[in-house]
């Protein structure tokens, strides 16, 4: 009989280092910032057999659901371009938007919920979240919840 995986959820400074270097070496690889696997596991300093061994076990929360709906609640400030910004950064992750809404603005800052599937994605979803915090006149943004 054979053993069903299991999946537990564990904060990563919890992980052996091994298993973090596996995980930067398959974003790197996914991004295009390296080409190929030797010079991604040279980059990080693990070793191609260690990658080979772990690279299928580790991924990061939000990649391991397929075609997964996350819902984003930003804190915008209330100036021309801001949500066009934030759209541009979705668009460009893969990111499919399925809802945009927007409170009025309120002191010069307004609530916007964004439900986006993230299962096709070409990056992260940390990765685009840390693009859209990096916009200016972005204030907040937080998972509101996943599907």
């Amino acid at each position: 009989m054979e053993k069903q995986p299991k999946f537990y959820i564990v904060d990563s400074s919890l992980l052996p280092e091994v298993f973090l270097k596996a995980a930067r070496v398959n974003c790197s690889l996914q991004s295009g910032e390296f080409r190929t696997v030797g010079e991604a596991t040279q980059k990080v300093g693990l070793s191609r057999s260690a990658y080979y061994k772990y690279k299928d076990g580790i991924k990061p929360l939000f990649e391991a659901a397929n075609h997964s709906i996350i819902t984003f609640n930003l804190m915008v400030t209330d100036e021309a371009g801001v949500l066009s910004e934030i759209l541009t950064v979705f668009a460009r992750s893969g990111a499919n938007i399925l809802t945009i809404n927007q409170s009025i603005p309120v002191n010069g800052q307004a609530a916007v919920t964004i439900a986006a599937r993230t299962g096709e994605m070409n990056c992260s979803v940390e990765q685009m979240m840390a693009d859209i915090l990096a916009i200016s006149g972005v204030a907040r943004m937080e998972i509101l919840a996943r599907e």
